[in-house]
Protein backbone atom coordinates (compact mmCIF):
# COMPACT_ATOMS: atom_id res chain seq x y z
CA UNK A 1 0.00 0.00 0.00
CA UNK A 2 1.45 3.52 -0.77
CA UNK A 3 2.19 5.90 2.35
CA UNK A 4 0.19 8.95 0.51
CA UNK A 5 1.91 10.86 3.70
CA UNK A 6 5.09 10.53 2.17
CA UNK A 7 4.43 9.94 -1.43
CA UNK A 8 4.36 12.19 -4.26
CA UNK A 9 1.15 13.05 -5.49
CA UNK A 10 0.68 12.95 -9.71
CA UNK A 11 -1.57 14.13 -11.59
CA UNK A 12 -1.67 12.48 -15.39
CA UNK A 13 -3.21 14.50 -18.25
CA UNK A 14 -3.55 12.71 -21.42
CA UNK A 15 -5.94 12.65 -23.66
CA UNK A 16 -5.84 8.94 -24.69
CA UNK A 17 -7.82 7.15 -22.13
CA UNK A 18 -5.89 3.69 -22.73
CA UNK A 19 -2.75 5.24 -22.35
CA UNK A 20 -3.68 6.94 -19.05
CA UNK A 21 -4.63 3.98 -17.33
CA UNK A 22 -2.09 2.43 -18.41
CA UNK A 23 -0.15 5.06 -16.53
CA UNK A 24 -2.26 5.27 -13.97
CA UNK A 25 -1.93 1.33 -13.36
CA UNK A 26 1.69 1.91 -13.35
CA UNK A 27 2.19 4.37 -11.28
CA UNK A 28 -0.14 3.09 -8.21
CA UNK A 29 1.86 -0.03 -8.02
CA UNK A 30 4.65 2.26 -7.03
CA UNK A 31 5.42 2.87 -3.04
CA UNK A 32 6.44 6.24 -3.37
CA UNK A 33 3.73 7.74 -5.77
CA UNK A 34 0.33 8.19 -5.54
CA UNK A 35 -2.17 9.16 -8.41
CA UNK A 36 -4.01 12.17 -7.17
CA UNK A 37 -5.92 12.49 -10.00
CA UNK A 38 -6.47 11.85 -13.95
CA UNK A 39 -7.49 14.83 -16.44
CA UNK A 40 -8.27 14.42 -19.76
CA UNK A 41 -7.91 17.51 -21.48
CA UNK A 42 -5.61 20.64 -20.47
CA UNK A 43 -8.65 22.52 -19.10
CA UNK A 44 -9.28 19.45 -16.65
CA UNK A 45 -5.76 19.07 -16.09
CA UNK A 46 -5.47 23.17 -14.83
CA UNK A 47 -9.22 22.93 -12.34
CA UNK A 48 -7.53 19.24 -10.95
CA UNK A 49 -4.18 21.01 -10.58
CA UNK A 50 -6.24 23.78 -8.16
CA UNK A 51 -8.01 20.84 -6.28
CA UNK A 52 -5.70 18.15 -5.87
CA UNK A 53 -2.63 19.88 -5.47
CA UNK A 54 -0.66 17.42 -7.35
CA UNK A 55 3.38 17.91 -6.80
CA UNK A 56 3.77 16.59 -10.54
CA UNK A 57 1.74 17.41 -13.28
CA UNK A 58 2.43 14.66 -15.87
CA UNK A 59 1.51 17.04 -18.78
CA UNK A 60 0.53 15.57 -22.87
CA UNK A 61 1.90 18.28 -25.01
CA UNK A 62 -0.70 17.72 -27.81
CA UNK A 63 -4.65 17.88 -26.38
CA UNK A 64 -8.25 19.00 -27.48
CA UNK A 65 -9.66 22.41 -26.43
CA UNK A 66 -6.79 23.14 -24.45
CA UNK A 67 -3.32 21.78 -24.68
CA UNK A 68 -0.61 20.77 -22.79
CA UNK A 69 1.47 24.18 -23.28
CA UNK A 70 -1.61 26.82 -22.45
CA UNK A 71 -2.32 24.48 -19.84
CA UNK A 72 1.48 24.18 -18.38
CA UNK A 73 1.10 28.25 -18.38
CA UNK A 74 -1.86 27.98 -16.19
CA UNK A 75 -0.95 26.00 -13.82
CA UNK A 76 2.73 27.18 -13.26
CA UNK A 77 1.25 30.98 -13.13
CA UNK A 78 -1.98 29.94 -10.37
CA UNK A 79 0.02 29.67 -7.62
CA UNK A 80 1.90 32.56 -5.73
CA UNK A 81 5.36 31.90 -6.30
CA UNK A 82 7.47 28.80 -7.95
CA UNK A 83 8.18 27.13 -5.07
CA UNK A 84 4.01 26.84 -4.57
CA UNK A 85 3.02 25.66 -8.20
CA UNK A 86 2.99 21.93 -9.22
CA UNK A 87 6.56 21.06 -11.29
CA UNK A 88 5.08 19.47 -14.94
CA UNK A 89 6.69 17.28 -16.68
CA UNK A 90 5.50 17.09 -20.26
CA UNK A 91 5.13 13.94 -22.69
CA UNK A 92 5.68 14.11 -26.07
CA UNK A 93 6.23 12.06 -29.63
CA UNK A 94 9.13 14.05 -30.66
CA UNK A 95 12.74 15.36 -28.53
CA UNK A 96 13.17 18.63 -27.94
CA UNK A 97 10.75 19.92 -30.71
CA UNK A 98 8.81 23.21 -30.96
CA UNK A 99 5.97 22.17 -28.69
CA UNK A 100 8.23 21.11 -25.71
CA UNK A 101 10.35 24.83 -26.23
CA UNK A 102 7.40 26.23 -25.84
CA UNK A 103 6.15 24.36 -22.68
CA UNK A 104 9.70 24.73 -21.38
CA UNK A 105 9.00 28.43 -21.44
CA UNK A 106 5.64 28.17 -20.20
CA UNK A 107 6.94 26.87 -17.19
CA UNK A 108 7.36 22.76 -17.81
CA UNK A 109 10.39 21.15 -15.32
CA UNK A 110 11.35 19.21 -18.45
CA UNK A 111 10.27 16.46 -20.76
CA UNK A 112 10.34 13.09 -21.81
CA UNK A 113 9.08 11.48 -24.90
CA UNK A 114 6.53 9.09 -24.55
CA UNK A 115 8.70 5.89 -25.59
CA UNK A 116 10.35 6.41 -22.55
CA UNK A 117 11.26 3.00 -20.36
CA UNK A 118 9.31 3.02 -17.10
CA UNK A 119 12.64 3.51 -14.92
CA UNK A 120 13.20 6.82 -16.56
CA UNK A 121 9.37 7.69 -16.26
CA UNK A 122 9.96 6.86 -12.33
CA UNK A 123 13.25 8.75 -12.47
CA UNK A 124 11.90 11.99 -13.82
CA UNK A 125 8.87 12.28 -11.21
CA UNK A 126 10.83 11.59 -8.33
CA UNK A 127 13.28 14.50 -9.73
CA UNK A 128 10.63 16.69 -10.75
CA UNK A 129 9.65 16.40 -7.28
CA UNK A 130 12.73 16.79 -5.67
CA UNK A 131 13.33 20.27 -7.58
CA UNK A 132 15.33 19.33 -10.57
CA UNK A 133 15.03 19.68 -14.08
CA UNK A 134 14.64 16.54 -16.29
CA UNK A 135 16.81 17.80 -19.15
CA UNK A 136 20.59 16.91 -19.33
CA UNK A 137 22.65 19.51 -18.67
CA UNK A 138 24.23 19.20 -22.33
CA UNK A 139 20.84 19.56 -24.14
CA UNK A 140 20.97 22.83 -22.37
CA UNK A 141 23.04 24.57 -25.28
CA UNK A 142 20.65 23.27 -27.58
CA UNK A 143 17.36 24.56 -26.00
CA UNK A 144 18.85 27.83 -26.11
CA UNK A 145 20.05 27.84 -29.51
CA UNK A 146 16.75 26.61 -30.41
CA UNK A 147 15.07 29.26 -28.49
CA UNK A 148 17.61 32.05 -30.04
CA UNK A 149 16.74 30.70 -33.62
CA UNK A 150 13.04 30.71 -33.10
CA UNK A 151 12.86 34.00 -31.29
CA UNK A 152 16.02 35.94 -31.97
CA UNK A 153 14.44 39.15 -29.66
CA UNK A 154 14.33 37.20 -26.37
CA UNK A 155 10.91 38.55 -24.03
CA UNK A 156 12.23 40.94 -21.95
CA UNK A 157 12.27 40.43 -17.88
CA UNK A 158 9.91 41.80 -15.60
CA UNK A 159 10.31 44.39 -13.01
CA UNK A 160 10.94 41.91 -10.76
CA UNK A 161 12.96 39.56 -12.83
CA UNK A 162 15.48 42.70 -13.21
CA UNK A 163 15.52 43.08 -9.64
CA UNK A 164 16.22 39.40 -9.13
CA UNK A 165 19.34 38.83 -11.67
CA UNK A 166 20.82 42.38 -9.77
CA UNK A 167 20.77 40.66 -6.79
CA UNK A 168 23.50 38.28 -7.83
CA UNK A 169 26.87 38.39 -6.69
CA UNK A 170 29.70 38.24 -9.08
CA UNK A 171 30.32 34.68 -8.10
CA UNK A 172 26.77 33.62 -8.55
CA UNK A 173 26.31 34.91 -12.01
CA UNK A 174 29.51 33.30 -13.08
CA UNK A 175 27.89 30.14 -11.90
CA UNK A 176 24.68 30.84 -13.83
CA UNK A 177 26.62 32.30 -16.93
CA UNK A 178 28.01 28.06 -16.42
CA UNK A 179 24.73 26.47 -15.97
CA UNK A 180 23.86 28.21 -19.18
CA UNK A 181 26.72 26.37 -20.83
CA UNK A 182 25.61 23.37 -20.30
CA UNK A 183 27.97 22.21 -17.14
CA UNK A 184 27.17 20.05 -14.21
CA UNK A 185 27.75 21.24 -10.90
CA UNK A 186 30.62 18.59 -10.99
CA UNK A 187 32.18 20.91 -14.03
CA UNK A 188 31.48 23.79 -12.20
CA UNK A 189 33.54 23.46 -9.43
CA UNK A 190 36.65 22.08 -11.10
CA UNK A 191 36.00 25.07 -12.92
CA UNK A 192 35.76 27.81 -10.48
CA UNK A 193 37.68 25.42 -7.75
CA UNK A 194 35.17 25.16 -5.44
CA UNK A 195 33.83 22.70 -3.21
CA UNK A 196 30.73 20.66 -5.33
CA UNK A 197 28.67 21.35 -2.20
CA UNK A 198 29.79 24.95 -2.51
CA UNK A 199 28.35 25.13 -5.94
CA UNK A 200 24.87 23.50 -4.78
CA UNK A 201 24.18 25.75 -2.34
CA UNK A 202 25.14 28.62 -4.75
CA UNK A 203 22.80 27.17 -7.16
CA UNK A 204 19.82 26.94 -4.43
CA UNK A 205 20.15 30.90 -3.50
CA UNK A 206 20.50 32.13 -7.34
CA UNK A 207 17.38 30.22 -7.63
CA UNK A 208 15.80 31.86 -4.31
CA UNK A 209 16.85 35.33 -5.55
CA UNK A 210 16.02 34.98 -9.53
CA UNK A 211 12.63 32.98 -8.88
CA UNK A 212 13.65 30.12 -10.64
CA UNK A 213 11.72 26.76 -10.22
CA UNK A 214 14.69 24.73 -11.49
CA UNK A 215 17.80 24.93 -13.37
CA UNK A 216 16.43 25.10 -17.00
CA UNK A 217 14.04 28.21 -15.93
CA UNK A 218 17.03 29.38 -14.33
CA UNK A 219 18.73 29.82 -17.81
CA UNK A 220 16.30 30.88 -19.85
CA UNK A 221 16.18 33.90 -17.07
CA UNK A 222 19.64 33.94 -17.97
CA UNK A 223 19.57 33.76 -21.49
CA UNK A 224 16.39 36.58 -21.40
CA UNK A 225 18.98 38.83 -19.42
CA UNK A 226 21.55 38.71 -21.77
CA UNK A 227 24.24 36.49 -19.43
CA UNK A 228 24.54 33.79 -21.51
CA UNK A 229 24.89 33.80 -25.36
CA UNK A 230 24.53 31.11 -27.91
Amino acid sequence: MTDTSHAVRVLIADDQPLQRMGTTMFLAGQPDIDVAGEAGDGGEAVRLARDVRPDVVLMDVRMPRLDGIAATRLIVTDHRGPEDAPRVLLLTTFDLDEYVLSGIEAGASGFLTKDAEPGDLLSAIRAVAAGDAVIAPSATRRLLSRLAAGRPDPVPLSAEEHAGIARLTARERMILMAMGEGLTNAEISRRLHLAESTVKSHVGRIFGKIGARDRVHAVILAFRAGLVRV
